[in-house]
């Protein structure tokens, strides 16, 4: 569990005993709906990690395009609902060289322009072998990015880096050393799902 939803919770709980205690317990059933809901979306499963020279999915969600990204860069998109879990894990083992915050919009995160028009937060890791970078996008409901590691922090596989509050989107960008094992309208889960093999050199 994300400390956030407990937060949450507790507030949408005291809210509700508020109003059931000034008009009603009927009044007061939708906050404490929403304190549940919020138990739930924050939840944080442990995932198992898989072996070898692979990039997982930093994202619970469903894959919504791959797309070349640049000459030599392969774009894999997942979009997350507000149903899926939200904690942002590392695609590969490295050091992280590049955080970059990005002011924008709010479009709906499903759309391909949200990959370039929508508020997101770049990061970039170094591993030994290949570099990956990851997008964390903002959506329409989704208003807060939150990422809990900085240039210079080293994370494993499938570590825990972040979140992105109540539906988003994660834009993964693998270069040419990596094949790409996912199709569009795959769902994966972060730090389980195999989205790259890294070739064979």
């Amino acid at each position: 569990m994300v400390i956030d939803g407990i937060y949450y919770a507790l507030a949408f709980s005291a809210g509700g005993a508020l109003v059931c205690y000034v008009a009603g317990v009927p009044f007061g059933v939708p906050l404490f709906l929403a304190a549940a809901f919020c138990l739930y979306f924050f939840r944080d499963p442990e995932r198992e990690i898989p072996a070898g020279d692979v990039a997982v999915s930093p994202a619970d969600g469903r894959v919504v395009a791959l797309k070349p990204e640049g000459p030599q860069t392969t774009r894999v998109s997942i979009f997350m609902n507000v149903f899926d879990v939200h904690v942002n894990r590392a695609p590969i083992a490295g050091k992280i060289v590049k955080v970059v915050h990005k002011p924008g919009r709010f479009l709906i995160a499903d759309r391909e322009r949200a990959s370039i028009e929508n508020e997101q937060n770049l990061v970039e890791i170094e591993g030994e072998a290949a570099t990956v970078a990851f997008k964390q996008i903002a959506g329409l409901i989704a208003r807060r990015i939150v990422c809990y590691k900085r240039p210079g922090d080293v994370v494993a596989q499938g570590e825990r880096v972040g979140l992105i509050k109540f539906g988003s989107r994660v834009d993964v960008l693998l270069g040419p050393e990596w094949t790409i094992e996912v199709r569009e309208g795959m769902r994966v889960k972060a730090g389980s799902s195999v989205l790259a093999r890294r070739r064979a050199e």
